[in-house]
This record gives structure tokens, C-alpha cells and sequence, in this order.
């Protein structure tokens, strides 16, 4: 029953956007990124080695480790 639940959560957040479940699924975790890291990609300040296909490996949840796991890469 869990799993019919979560599949129609995301149904209802891919329909309206039109994306499959699996990209969904894929750029969900994004939404855990830290304040601080996503300023500094809103201002353009992070590196060229901090690619989409990077964010979406597994990152620490914890913010500060976030900070620490992508250091090299922000500005």
C-alpha cells in the first residue's frame, strides 16, 4: 500500500510539469540542498566541475557536510 501512495505523490508532482516519474524521482533529493549551496549556484559562483549529472549523485543530507563535500567546487 506504501509504494501505491508514494507513486501517486509522484504523479501528482510530475503531471502538472509534464516530466516522467523517473526524472521526479531523480531530482527530488535536490530539494535537501543546503540555503548556502544553492546561493552560490544561483549567483553563478560555483565551478565548472559541479555539473547536474554531480548534484545528482548521492550527497550528505547534513547541511555543513554538504559544505564540506562540495568545498572544491564552491566560490
Amino acid at each position: 500500500m506504501k509504494v501505491d501512495q508514494n507513486l501517486a505523490r509522484l504523479a501528482n508532482l510530475s503531471k502538472p510539469e509534464r516530466v516522467a516519474h523517473s526524472y521526479t524521482t531523480r531530482v527530488l533529493p535536490l530539494t535537501l540542498l543546503s540555503p548556502s549551496v544553492v546561493e552560490v549556484i544561483l549567483d553563478g559562483r560555483q565551478g565548472p566541475e559541479l555539473t547536474l549529472p554531480r548534484m545528482l549523485e548521492p550527497f550528505p543530507a547534513d547541511w555543513a557536510v554538504q559544505l564540506s563535500h562540495w568545498r572544491a567546487a564552491l566560490r
